[in-house]
């Protein structure tokens, strides 16, 4: 089932917000001083190319202590981030899921433009998994 919902949600324009992570980590790249971004543009932009079947997780609850991503510092990057490119992607996201909400066919899709405009805002100290490694 995720294969279908990932084939529809690529074919029916994930892959335009895909492609907006993409190039949100090509410019970080570019800038030099983005680079510590630039590894979690290109992880969310897999993310939003295939998301049905993986969700984000903080790494504090997946590897039970704290890193350089989820501390203090991963709070200014986070910071950093939102005025850099995070406002955009997630406008870009919110902008998608308010149509798809319309239809009942769109609702699993704008759900899923849903979490990714929250990951868009904060993406440093998250872990992309697959959905059968966490369960609650």
């Amino acid at each position: 089932m995720n294969l279908i919902l990932n084939l529809l949600w690529f074919i029916l324009g994930g892959v335009w917000m895909g492609l907006a992570w993409v190039l949100a980590g090509v410019i970080m790249i570019i800038t030099v001083i983005g680079i510590p971004w630039a590894g979690a543009a290109f992880n969310i932009a897999s993310f939003s190319f295939w998301p049905f079947g993986r969700m984000a997780v903080d790494r504090r609850l997946l590897t039970g202590r704290e890193d350089i991503g989820t501390g203090p510092l991963g709070l200014l990057g986070n910071i950093v981030w939102f005025l850099l490119a995070g406002w955009w992607l997630a406008l870009g996201h919110l902008a998608l899921a308010i149509p798809l909400a319309i239809s009942i066919i769109g609702i699993p899709f704008a759900f899923q433009h849903l979490k990714l405009a929250i990951l868009a805002v904060a993406p440093i100290g998250q872990e992309i998994v697959p959905v059968r490694v966490w369960r609650f």
